[in-house]
């Protein structure tokens, strides 16, 4: 058997990063395509390092561009490369552009090649189709074969959109798999000593989603809220490019004196920050996923999450929106006194470190020409 596995953007590498060794280990032959979605060496090679992945089969070197400009040139590199390597599965994880972009070349390649397409994170909702994700995310379910669930919350809205039962099993949550298995490395790191801040003692906080950055008004909403979280913790803030642009452009630079700015991180390096913190302020979706395995307090700075079993059972609230200064300081003060009270393990079925497996093992019994 033969899986071709799609990676295009820092949350895809510690999805699949587990996958292809659970492969290796049943002696599945794999094939990596990287598209270049993330393309900078901050953005994509130093996670490639960090978590041993082997070098990509093929680059499709795609680069950035508008969403339809993205999406169309993965799908023109895709096309060949999947003709040449005729896999059996191939298998896309999570939902960016490269995600459903390569799911749409094999939906209609499938039949001719006799392969099949298999989504990890399959079920996942925010119910915000303003979110290009959201869209991605239900595009890729809906034609994909095999539905790989994150978490039990994520079957509902399958079934409730009419996908076939016997196409979703239970996976788990494989970027809990990365890490389990990189975080006695990353706290023997040092990081936050490494940055002159107290371990349990500052914030972390990610930011780069059109809708926190691309309009002048909300942006310095957040920032200014950042910078009043500053008096009270230090704030460490890796700055994503299109962040630290967009900043630049409606001259809000002033707004990040207070903070502790560095440039994109590697995985383990921000690992070991996010592990250490006291709370994380985010838009990012693998970090809600994150800080409830770590126990550690998190604010999504959304309206709405595709991951509300962070909110139900892990460590995440979402701040009020539209987002205000005011409102940002008090989600960041609710979730540190809630911090205090210590932190429980993650009890969430299937976040436990056996996803990649998990995931190997319905391949094998979906595929095509296997007994059934």
């Amino acid at each position: 058997m033969k899986v071709l596995l799609v990676a295009g953007a820092r949350p895809n590498f510690m999805k699949v990063a587990p996958i292809l060794k659970a492969l290796e280990r049943r002696d599945i032959e794999s094939v990596l395509v990287h598209t270049g979605q993330h393309y900078d060496a901050q953005m994509s090679d130093a996670f490639f390092s960090d978590l041993s992945i082997k070098n990509p089969d093929y680059h499709l070197g795609v680069g950035s561009g508008s969403h339809a400009e993205q999406t169309a040139r993965v799908m023109l590199a895709f096309e060949p490369v999947l003709l040449e390597a005729r896999p059996d599965w191939v298998l896309v994880v999570g939902d960016v552009n490269s995600t459903v972009a390569c799911a749409l070349v094999t939906s209609k390649l499938r039949t001719a090649l006799g392969c099949r397409l298999a989504h990890v994170e399959a079920g996942l909702r925010s119910g915000d189709w303003a979110m290009p994700e959201e869209v991605n995310r239900v595009v890729t379910d809906r034609i994909s074969d095999l539905l790989l669930l994150p978490s039990e919350d994520a079957r509902e809205n399958l079934l409730r959109e009419g996908a076939p039962p016997e196409r979703i099993v239970f996976a788990g949550n494989v970027m809990i798999d990365t890490l389990l298995a990189q975080l006695p490395a990353a706290l023997a790191a040092g990081v936050p000593q490494r940055m002159n801040v107290v371990p349990g003692s500052y914030a972390v906080c990610t930011l780069h989603r059109p809708s926190n950055v691309d309009a002048p008004d909300t942006l310095r909403a957040v920032l200014e809220g950042l910078s009043r979280v500053a008096e009270r913790l230090p704030v460490i803030l890796p700055m994503h490019p299109r962040t630290r642009h967009k900043a630049d452009e409606f001259g809000l630079g002033s707004l990040l004196e207070r903070m502790i700015i560095t440039g994109p991180l590697g995985y383990r390096d921000m690992l070991s920050l996010v592990a250490q913190s006291a709370v994380v302020l985010t838009d990012s979706g693998g970090l809600q996923e994150e800080t409830t395995s770590l126990g550690v307090p998190c604010v999504t700075l959304r309206a709405q999450t595709e991951r509300p079993i962070t909110v139900v059972q892990g460590t995440n609230r979402l701040t009020p929106w539209p987002i205000r200064s005011d409102t940002l300081l008090a989600s960041f003060e609710d979730a540190v006194e809630r911090g205090r009270s210590g932190r429980s393990p993650c009890t969430i079925r299937g976040w436990d470190g056996s996803a990649a497996e998990r995931i190997a093992i319905a391949l094998e019994e979906f595929a095509p020409g296997a007994p059934r």
